[in-house]
């Protein structure tokens, strides 16, 4: 009997592999769910556990914080153990965390196939951490499910079979559409006394912006400026929070408050006047929600979000900053134009390509309650639509 192994790690993992152990324990397909501990405390782990309906994990690696070769290496030797014991057939990892590329590289030196959820996203900055885990874990992988068309053809240009390629759509945007009714319901922004479209929401997480201590002064800076003309809530990242207090930055009148659950930060995202961020994941939410979003960095490996979406990239100066935040919220409002596949099936159609996958490399059909998978999903490049197969 084949077994998947679903992986997650880290807060942005969460939302995207709920709709996916979501949908397999609706087939009833046998996985093994590993939560390596990357993120580990209730309001960055625990809560969006809750609130996303992910069970409890079979296996809880707790690797906890530490460099990035100190956590890799961890997750390396913590997840070999799981795949020696359990021997899974396939392991599905997303995103591009270190939980990612760990698990990823783990697997593969077992002979065990990988299946990288979102994969083929650049944006050609190897000082980000995050795109050496992306470039080296779609080289490991064998299956490579991608959300945008420039995914499809960054993997292409690197070499990677089209074989091994399929355009699925973005499964973080299929748990924004499960979750933004209850999101909105709970009213979260009455908590800061503000009313909807009336109050800018900040995020900032990214080393590069919160390690450099000249580029954080900027941003703080900027943000100060900004809350002089709108209210400003950031909800910032323990990490974050650690280099505030070093820095001993302050940001105007933003109001500061701890991390937010998912349903209460897609509450607040969802009814937002605009959106300041670094993360690569909320320049996708916004897009689907039609919010502007001011992006603080120079480039994206989400670059769809610019073409079709909300997302605009200034930069971390101050005088950027603040021109494209007061522009964006005297104008209230952006046209935008909601990414293909988008739709909130994506983890159907992922679903669909690592069963018939295994049924193929296999020899036989893995054991679901699911009826026979419909035709594997296409992708289109600049010449149309080819088979995944």
């Amino acid at each position: 009997m084949n077994l998947v192994c679903n992986v997650v790690g880290a807060r942005p993992n969460f939302m995207k592999m709920a709709p996916i152990v979501t949908e397999m324990r609706r087939r009833g397909i046998p996985q093994l769910f590993v939560h390596t501990g990357q993120h580990y405390d209730r309001q960055m782990s625990e809560l969006f556990f809750e609130e996303l309906g992910l069970p409890a994990p079979d296996v809880y690696l707790g690797v906890g914080a530490g460099s990035q070769a100190v956590q890799t290496g961890r997750i390396m030797m913590a997840f070999e153990e799981v795949c020696l014991l359990k021997q899974p057939s396939v392991v599905v990892v997303a995103g591009d965390v270190n939980s990612t590329l760990a698990c990823a590289l783990a697997a593969s030196k077992l002979h065990i196939p990988v299946a990288h959820v979102e994969a083929g996203l650049r944006s050609f900055d190897r000082a980000m951490p995050e795109e050496t885990n992306r470039v080296l874990t779609d080289h490991l992988a064998d299956l490579h499910f991608c959300t945008e068309s420039s995914a499809i053809d960054n993997l292409l240009a690197e070499g990677i079979s089209f074989e091994k390629v399929f355009f699925v759509g973005n499964c973080m945007i299929d748990s924004l559409w499960a979750h933004l009714e209850k999101a909105v319901a709970r009213r979260p922004w009455e908590r800061f006394g503000y009313r909807t479209g009336n109050y800018g929401l900040v995020t900032l997480h990214r080393p590069s912006n919160v390690d450099d201590e000249e580029t954080f002064h900027e941003v703080a800076e900027a943000l100060s400026e900004l809350s002089k003309v709108m209210p400003l809530l950031f909800p910032a990242h323990p990490r974050t929070q650690d280099r505030i207090k070093r820095s001993n930055l302050t940001f105007g009148a933003t109001v500061l408050v701890e991390p937010m659950g998912y349903l209460d930060f897609l509450g607040l995202m969802a009814k937002a006047r605009l959106v300041l961020t670094d993360s690569g994941g909320i320049q996708e939410e916004t897009t689907a929600l039609g919010i502007p979003c001011i992006t603080l960095r120079n480039n994206t490996e989400r670059p769809v979000t610019v073409e079709k979406g909300t997302n605009q990239l200034v930069g971390t100066s101050r005088e950027g900053i603040v021109s494209a935040g007061l522009a964006a919220w005297k104008r209230n409002r952006c046209n935008r134009k909601i990414p293909e596949l988008w739709d909130g099936k994506a983890a159907g159609r992922i679903v669909d390509v690592i069963e018939r996958w295994l049924s193929i490399k296999c020899g036989h059909a893995t054991a679901s309650a699911h009826s026979p998978p419909q035709q594997v999903p296409e992708f289109r490049d600049s010449d149309g639509p080819t088979n995944g197969f």
